[in-house]
């Protein structure tokens, strides 16, 4: 079976919900872009994600929330809108190792910082919270604003950087089980690996997961 990761964006008003009904069995993380959450018991609150698989219910705050849903489903797997809007950013298939965890966490950038020459251990969605981002991968350069989201494999060199401000991202990665609370990160160059890194690191999930 083909997987996919895809990444969407939720935006619900005060009370209202975003529900994935049994016998659903994807993994998913929602990240709170501002407002607040409560699913199981827990509220999230602004710059904080949840981990879930299979059935739950997501209730906006009293002040509504702005989520981005990163999911892992099945090829072609029907999108699930919540009680608002539901936008698709981007999808991409992905191919799978059998141990996996999925990790979700944020990237800064000091203004003008960069990330060398690098690769991961498996492919990611990237979304642009702040500030501004070139991305050179595979020939070609891209920049990025706010909200502007990007797929990266993991196996091509990526260079990434930042704009005259600070910066930041949110990324979802799916990883090899082994790097349970380990960095993914390795640099192309032998010269980039002893230099002092501009960019540091937020972590919000690293969760052993199963594929149904």
């Amino acid at each position: 079976m083909a997987w996919e990761l895809r990444l969407l964006e939720d935006t619900l008003a005060a009370g209202a919900t975003l529900s994935f009904p049994a016998p659903d069995v994807y993994n998913r993380i929602c990240y709170v872009v501002h407002g607040s959450v409560s699913v199981g018991g827990q509220t999230f609150t602004d710059d904080s994600a949840w981990h879930g698989k299979g059935a739950a219910t997501l209730t906006a705050g009293p002040h509504g929330a702005a989520l981005w849903r990163f999911e892992l489903v099945h090829d072609g797997r029907a999108v699930i809108p919540c009680e608002g809007r539901t936008l698709l950013k981007l999808t991409t298939p992905v191919t799978l190792a059998p141990e996996l965890l999925m990790r979700c966490d944020s990237v800064a950038f000091p203004a003008g910082g960069c990330a060398f020459l690098h690769t991961h251990q498996g492919p990611g969605i990237r979304c642009l919270i702040e500030g501004g981002i070139r991305i050179d991968t595979d020939g070609h350069s891209t920049s990025y604003a706010p909200g502007a989201a990007w797929f990266e494999a993991g196996p091509e060199p990526v260079f990434a950087q930042a704009a005259d401000r600070p910066s930041r991202f949110i990324r979802v990665m799916v990883l090899p089980a082994a790097l349970l609370g380990k960095s993914s990160i390795a640099y192309v160059r032998e010269e980039d690996r002893a230099k002092p890194k501009s960019q540091s690191y937020k972590g919000y999930v690293d969760a052993l997961i199963t594929l149904d």
